[in-house]
């Protein structure tokens, strides 16, 4: 079932262009497969998430079980939520009541799949793909960008929507 040879090159050479030749790799994929389709069932109430309402950032708040300070301005709403752990995420709020854009800084990943909401699987393409195995994973389509990267104890990375950018804010106001 799995190569047994010693020497990468075979072991590449026997499974298919290297992607499947280890065993974690395997059950990681099998899980990520079976899991995917029924996240949503299993993620429990509604968070804000990117694209996604302010009314429910409190929600964020409580799974994290974090602290939480809004800073406002005349553009939009920031809602900073300090976690435990140190990591630091910022939701950023239209106007019109909608997440723009989050950030997130700190020794570990928040939760993407909540931050992230629908577009999780986006990221989760992007991070399996054999170009970004390791190193900073970079979503950028017309409606969705996602920088996400750092090492052990030091990760960070945004995510936004540019079309829903209030105007006159720019991506370097996203920090």
């Amino acid at each position: 079932m799995f190569a047994t040879t010693n020497n990468v090159a075979e072991r590449r050479a026997i499974t298919k262009e290297g992607m499947l030749d280890h065993p974690r790799r395997i059950i990681s994929i099998t899980l990520l497969v079976a899991i995917l389709p029924i996240s949503p069932v299993l993620s429990g109430p509604a968070a804000a998430t990117l694209g996604g309402d302010e009314a429910s950032i409190v929600a964020d708040q409580t799974q994290m079980k974090a602290t939480r300070r809004i800073v406002s301005s005349q553009k939009y709403t920031m809602h900073e939520i300090q976690m435990a752990s140190g990591t630091l995420v910022r939701e950023y709020v239209s106007a019109q009541g909608q997440v723009f854009a989050v950030t997130w800084k700190g020794p570990l990943r928040p939760d993407l799949q909540q931050i992230l909401g629908d577009h999780f699987a986006d990221y989760v393409a992007a991070a399996s793909s054999k170009h970004t195995r390791r190193g900073p994973v970079l979503v950028q389509r017309p409606g969705l960008v996602i920088q996400s990267g750092g090492h052990m104890r030091a990760f960070s990375g945004r995510a936004y929507i540019p079309q829903m950018f209030p105007s006159g804010v720019t991506v370097d106001e996203i920090q």
